[in-house]
């Protein structure tokens, strides 16, 4: 009679093991599509079975295991770190790009084109009236030109320093997001099992990995303590420690809670390219457009003092002007009228001397050795390049993530399969014990029978 109880309470076990399996698996089922959730299983825990030393076996319900591997999760930050710089550089760089195109019908290049083809044409008839007051209209049109490529520059800086503004929110966003978590595992022991925390944490983290770099350090209690840029806390425990962006000076800083400038330890995702981008590479293409409209306004200016107008007089000022400061952004064409424009040298009055030395400014290497195309041409070719080099590590890191996380996917993520299996094996299981309680009923009933 006793080992029929020993086997009933044995079978009535393991259907409340086998119970808790079926809730781990609906709860894998039911999470299949959710972010940063993997695959969970209860381990079974086989008792000692020894009949004559008392040991009557059974099976007990062991911990709730997590597939999470620490190793896939950090390829795969890893890999959106990098795709989150490269896409932030191709959607600032595009806008840049077609400002540079060399090809264009607009813009820079076709507008010295045209100029210097103004003074041919002007040393074709130099006394034209008509001819005089072209050279003028497109020298406003070169001017012109140059003001809407700084302005473009301008425009995209000032579009990176609102980009940098969000992201920065972002990054305190998800810190004091996962200072939330890191709060619940601290407050309560078992929340280190729970598979929903544990899918908010990592879901958080993984997009973390796309604004910035930063430290991962796991504690004992379950807790993720990050280090933005690998040195500066961002969450330690349960605590959240903001960091800002500071754009009262040319070139962005980012300072931690107490200030001190952490700039240089940000080079990961859409935060570190949009850093590079503000006080790197656009100041480097403003400083080389700058240069070809210095070049291109005071060597027209020192070409048109070297000869007289249509009255045998020097040109009473420059052509052009502009701000030292910012020479394409503020380069504009001084008051001249067409009578003035010193198309004769001062030998032969009248002539089309000068006018032909301007005109061959356009083949003379007046911008450091280049000529003023030349010049232009490798600060488009520069843009270009960035713009292919950007494209291109976008379209690696989107191909290797997207490996990174299908691998992942298979190793750690919830298959329908397996799930279905497993249910399958459990049901047939619980099915059996079933079997085993019936016929320990009808045993113990016949042995109740038999002793009335």
């Amino acid at each position: 009679m006793g080992n029929l109880f020993t086997s009933l309470l044995n079978s009535t076990g393991a259907l409340r093991v086998y119970g808790r399996s079926f809730n781990v698996i609906q709860n894998n089922i039911t999470n299949v599509n959710t972010p940063g959730y993997v695959k969970q299983d209860q381990v079974l825990v086989s008792l000692p079975f020894d009949p004559v030393g008392g040991r009557t076996g059974g099976v007990l319900a062991g911990p709730m295991v997590s597939a999470r591997s620490s190793f896939l999760e950090q390829s795969v930050r890893g890999q959106n770190e990098q795709l989150g710089a490269a896409a932030q550089r191709v959607r600032d760089l595009s806008v840049v790009e077609s400002q540079f195109d060399l090809t264009a019908t607009f813009g820079v290049a076709s507008a010295l084109n045209g100029f210097f083809n103004g003074f041919s044409r002007l040393a074709v008839n130099p006394n034209d009236t008509v001819a005089r007051q072209g050279v003028i209209d497109l020298a406003e049109q070169a001017a012109t030109a140059f003001n809407q490529a700084a302005g473009d520059l301008q425009q995209v800086s000032i579009g990176v320093d609102r980009q940098t503004r969000d992201t920065v929110n972002g990054i305190n966003r998800l810190g004091e997001q996962i200072a939330g978590i890191n709060r619940l595992y601290r407050n309560n022991a078992g929340a280190t099992t729970d598979a929903g925390l544990d899918a908010q944490l990592n879901s958080a983290l993984e997009e973390l990995s796309g604004l910035a770099n930063y430290t991962l350090i796991r504690t004992s209690d379950g807790a993720a303590n990050v280090y933005l840029g690998g040195q500066t806390i961002l969450v330690m425990g349960d605590r959240h420690f903001p960091v800002s962006a500071d754009f009262s000076s040319p070139e962005t800083a980012i300072r931690d809670t107490s200030g001190a400038d952490i700039t240089s330890q940000i080079h990961g995702g859409q935060l570190g390219a949009l850093l590079g981008e503000k006080n790197t590479v656009i100041p480097g293409y403003r400083n080389d457009l700058d240069s070809v409209a210095s070049a291109f306004a005071d060597n027209v200016n020192a070409a048109l003092a070297q000869g007289v107008d249509r009255n045998g007089l020097p040109p009473p000022f420059d052509l052009f002007s502009y701000d030292p400061i910012s020479p394409a952004g503020t380069l504009s064409v001084n008051p001249l009228a067409p009578d003035q424009i010193a198309a004769a040298t001062a030998t032969a009055p009248g002539g089309n001397g000068n006018a032909i030395a301007v005109a061959q400014l356009s083949g003379s290497p007046v911008a450091g050795g280049f000529t003023l195309s030349q010049a232009f041409g490798a600060l488009g070719a520069k843009v270009g390049r960035d713009v292919s080099n950007a494209r291109n590590a976008q379209t690696q890191f989107q191909d290797t993530l997207a490996q990174a996380r299908q691998f992942r996917a298979q190793t750690t993520g919830v298959s329908l399969d397996e799930e279905a299996a497993k249910l399958l094996q459990f049901q047939q299981a619980y099915q059996a014990v079933g079997r085993l309680i019936t016929v320990i009923n009808d045993l113990t009933d016949t042995v109740m029978n038999i002793i009335r």
